[in-house]
């Protein structure tokens, strides 16, 4: 049984390489200690209409948006019950896409799987070759755009391009850790359901969920018996449109540093964070090759999360350990028993940049002995 271990408020800090959360600015932080409002002042209506029209600024799209007191996890469930009344394909090729599929069963969903090993890559030409061979009407196709698990980077443009010759099919992307880091232009490729979580290549504090949803997405969910309640497309924009609100209670201070940070955003640009972000998959990976091995499939490596393959068997749980101890530095060990000793991940995204990466690289290096 869990026994209760006081918080202390005397923990070293450490500077997070993690695939998430990550590091947030300080005056981004700051935004949070703000007097609380009323959720339903004219107020709040100033600050999430701020937040929702930047983001859809920043990403590009003019597709439906909301900002939602949540973590990700909450648009597998939403977007399962607000789309799907039979059957649902879902790709799996690591431990999040098979826990989307996970929850479809969870809501009583017929579930089938196109199954990858871990490390390689969903395909195109099988989504195409599945569909056309199947039986079954899907009512939709799920796709984790970066399985942060294994490193890989889904090609969900391309995948989203094969569903659009599927029409009543929807396409639904899991962007937790990339969405913000990681171009894509959602409103060309066919994605009607696409979320992300904000403790990642947002890099803000952890506790709101971004999701866009398309027009053929929210008019399938008005067309049905039952939806998501809390999450529900209908209720979430009708309610913006009336109010310019959410329907619910929002964790108002970590919606505060949203603001802020999504202007650091807008400013900064979506192709040239995403450019920034490749540039530092890029070191990682030529550093990973010159001293261990890329556990992803070749041309799928992960813009935000390097999983590197442990090719020298160092000890990973004492290097990271020792890399903490040490340095102040956080990265994180292989996803799972699976792959916990096999590889380990640098989470490179946020308001990282190549230098600070090379700092957590070269203190492996000495911790290693490299």
């Amino acid at each position: 049984m869990t026994e209760k271990r006081e918080y202390k408020d005397d923990y070293p800090e450490k500077k997070l390489y993690i695939p998430g959360p990550t590091e947030v600015r300080d005056d981004v932080v700051q935004e949070m200690c703000q007097p609380m409002f009323g959720h339903r002042m004219d107020r709040m209506t100033d600050l999430y209409t701020t937040i929702v029209e930047d983001t859809k600024e920043f990403l590009g799209t003019d597709n439906n948006l909301m900002v939602l007191t949540a973590s990700g996890t909450e648009f597998w469930e939403a977007s399962t019950l607000n789309l799907v009344d039979e059957n649902i394909l879902c790709t799996t090729c690591g431990s999040f896409s098979e826990r989307h599929a996970n929850v479809a069963e969870r809501l009583g969903k017929n579930v089938d799987r196109l199954e990858y090993e871990w490390g390689q890559a969903v395909k195109p030409e099988d989504v195409r070759e599945y569909l056309e061979q199947s039986d079954k009407h899907y009512d939709v196709v799920s796709c984790v755009m970066n399985e942060s698990s294994t490193g890989v980077r889904n090609p969900i443009e391309e995948i989203g391009d094969v569903i659009a010759e599927y029409p009543g099919t929807y396409f639904v992307v899991d962007a937790v850790s990339a969405l913000g880091g990681d171009y894509v232009d959602i409103d060309e490729h066919n994605i009607d359901v696409i979320f992300a979580s904000s403790q990642k290549a947002f890099a803000m504090p952890p506790g709101v969920a971004v999701c866009v949803v398309s027009d053929d997405a929210y008019d399938r969910e008005v067309s049905k018996d039952s939806a998501s309640w809390y999450g529900g497309f209908q209720r979430a924009f009708d309610y913006y449109d009336r109010k310019g609100q959410t329907h619910s209670t929002p964790a108002i201070p970590i919606m505060l540093a949203y603001r802020k940070q999504m202007k650091y955003m807008l400013e900064e640009g979506h192709k040239e964070r995403s450019d920034r972000h490749r540039e530092m998959a890029e070191y990682t990976q030529e550093w990973a090759y010159e001293h261990f091995d890329m556990f992803p499939e070749e041309g799928y490596e992960s813009k935000t999360v390097a999983c590197i393959e442990n090719t020298q068997g160092i000890d990973i749980a004492a290097t990271i350990e020792g890399v903490s101890e040490k340095y102040d530095f956080a990265f994180s060990n292989g996803y799972g028993s699976a792959l916990g000793e096999k590889t380990f991940r640098i989470g490179h995204m946020g308001e990282h940049d190549v230098e600070s990466i090379k700092e957590l690289t070269d203190a492996i290096e000495d911790v290693a002995g490299l």
